[in-house]
């Protein structure tokens, strides 16, 4: 018991920086506008915010990789996981600190260097922690743990906007709309202390430093003579398969909310609401809230606790949440009524989540079907039905990152943080899908546009069989390391 206490201990000190990447993606949302009325941008200027936020974690996966190759030793296996995500946190506190002198400057420029050196940052902690939590105990409910984190991570990108929002711009509630760059300044000194604070604390934590990865692998497979020993993480088809994978997770979740607010304003003679900007943002916000749901659900299993209690937790876990997000925007004096009929949506994701009983390759495989068939259904229809079809495609891209990245890494013993840093490279698809998306819906509407979605979730229930089978080549039974945690 005090061994389960301390690695829970461990775990909730790790995910703090789950927690972070949220806050800091989800608040760069509140920049752009600010940004783009006090630098006079247009708006594809102003988008570069998110193009160097994102862009950093290829450029820092990139570095990652070239530097284990130069030194001849995974970057991690030589200085550590606990010290990587220190070494992170300062390269993300050392961007967050650019912005006062880019204030004081008013250099567009220098704040765009700011938010590219925090998710330098990002990159080197999400290629720890990701791994990291994954393997902080049970390889069975490693999957359900990575999705606990990503439920942290989703409380940030529903509160960062918030209070960065409340921070720069005061009593924008009460009419306040003008912001200086002047104003930037002290949310994100703030936010530099932040990361230099926790830094210290999880240098001095429990958290472990080192781990058998090797030792680890040989603990998941059933015939550990089996395994597959390569020299590079290229050589392992879960990993290589793994890659697209996320380019396309990351790909439909965000082209799906980006281009959602077009198809809301469309006249509802084209199938869409008809209604104005300013209305969007409960809708924007439901989707968001959406991953969080189906987080929470999928994050029932990594407790340990009695098979029922968990199956109770995954009933009323996500609807928790649901109650959040309503609660939320009931407080912002939004009109919520037209939304509950989305209890009956979730219905459906619970339900896939029992059907999986843990297993990721399952658990990927009827989501990536429920996400094929909300799409359709969405295309296929018009109005409020349309629009929710579409909002539920949050719903079951929530557990896709924890389950490919699981699928991905298992099995690849010494190779996992080389594997680990390859698979962030990927969130760059999360941009190109996206202008993918906007292409098709110039040609062709942006009611139909929708069928890259259901394009990037076809490959997702391809890869759940492919991955699956590949772990099976290397001595690797999923149903049977699931049923060890319980399952």
């Amino acid at each position: 018991m005090a061994h389960q206490q301390t690695r829970w201990s461990q775990f909730g000190v790790l995910i703090t920086v789950f927690f972070f990447w949220g806050f800091v993606a989800a608040s760069n949302d509140i920049l752009i506008p600010v940004f783009k009325k006090a630098f006079d941008l247009s708006q594809a200027q102003s988008q570069l915010v998110s193009l160097a936020f994102y862009v950093a974690y290829t450029v820092g996966s990139l570095i990652y990789f070239m530097t284990s190759k130069l030194i001849g030793a995974d970057v991690l296996n030589r200085i550590g996981y606990k010290n990587g995500i220190c070494l992170g946190l300062l390269i993300s506190a050392m961007g967050s600190l650019l912005f006062y002198p880019a204030a004081n400057s008013g250099s567009y420029g220098l704040m765009l260097s700011g938010l590219f050196i925090v998710g330098l940052g990002f990159s080197l902690q999400q290629i720890a922690a990701n791994p990291l939590a994954i393997v902080m105990g049970n390889p069975a409910t490693g999957a359900q743990r990575l999705t606990m984190a990503g439920g942290v991570n989703n409380f940030g990108t529903t509160i960062g906007p918030l209070l960065v929002s409340f921070a720069i711009f005061g009593s924008v509630a009460a009419g306040g709309t003008e912001a200086s760059i002047e104003s930037v300044k002290i949310p994100y000194l703030v936010l530099g202390a932040a990361f230099v604070l926790v830094a210290v604390f999880l240098k001095f934590s429990s958290v472990p430093n080192q781990v058998d990865l090797d030792g680890l692998a040989a603990d998941e497979a059933s015939d550990a003579s089996k395994l597959a020993h390569k020299p590079s993480a290229f050589g392992y088809p879960q990993l290589v398969l793994g890659m697209i994978a996320i380019f396309v997770y990351v790909g439909v979740e965000v082209s799906t909310i980006s281009n959602m607010p077009a198809y809301l304003e469309l006249p509802v003679s084209e199938g869409g609401l008809g209604i104005e900007t300013a209305l969007i943002a409960p809708f924007v916000s439901l989707y968001w809230a959406s991953l969080m749901i189906g987080r929470w659900a999928g994050a029932a299993g990594a407790f340990d606790v009695a098979k029922r209690t968990k199956w109770m937790l995954t009933i009323l876990l996500p609807y928790l949440a649901f109650g959040v997000f309503l609660a939320v925007n009931a407080f912002a004096n939004h009109e919520i009524s037209h939304f509950f009929m989305y209890g009956f949506v979730i219905v459906l994701m619970i339900a896939a989540t029992f059907a999986s009983r843990g297993n990721p390759a399952r658990m990927l495989l009827y989501f990536a079907i429920c996400g094929i068939a909300a799409l359709v259904i969405g295309m296929l229809t018009t109005g409020m039905t349309s629009v929710v079809a579409f909002i539920s495609v949050g719903l079951f891209c929530s557990t896709m990152w924890p389950c490919i990245f699981t699928l991905a890494i298992t099995g690849l013993g010494r190779n996992t943080n080389q594997g680990s840093s390859l698979l962030i490279m990927m969130i760059m698809g999360g941009g190109i899908v996206s202008w993918l998306q906007g292409v098709i819906a110039d040609m062709h509407g942006i009611h139909y546009s929708f069928v890259v979605g259901v394009l990037c979730f076809a490959y997702l229930a391809f890869y759940a069989i492919a991955a699956k089978r590949a772990l099976q080549k290397q001595g690797i039974d999923l149903d049977a390391l699931t049923a060890q945690g319980g399952h």
